[in-house]
């Protein structure tokens, strides 16, 4: 039986925004997206909780984020890696 190759999860770079909780960082994804009637470009923001089991991340850093199964409530986006540090 051969087996069949998962398909690649949706990832995010963003900033963490607060790494006070254990494990779990708040990480925004800023984006410019262009507006349906007016055709101007507006900037927008998504916020993620993610995962981070080694509390690696801080604040201000540049990080990579995955989709995967819900871990907690809020939480269904995990770490994969540190991009950039922050300053």
């Amino acid at each position: 039986m051969a087996q069949q190759k998962r398909p690649l999860r949706r990832t995010l770079t963003g900033v963490v925004e607060t790494d006070k909780r254990d494990k779990s960082i708040k990480v925004v994804v800023n984006y410019v997206t262009k507006h349906k009637v007016y055709g101007k470009y507006v900037r927008r923001r998504t916020v993620v909780h993610a995962h981070d089991p080694q509390n690696e991340a801080s604040v201000g850093d540049t990080v990579e984020v995955m989709e995967c199964r819900p871990v907690s409530k809020t939480k269904s986006w995990r770490l994969v890696k540190v991009v950039r540090r922050g300053s």
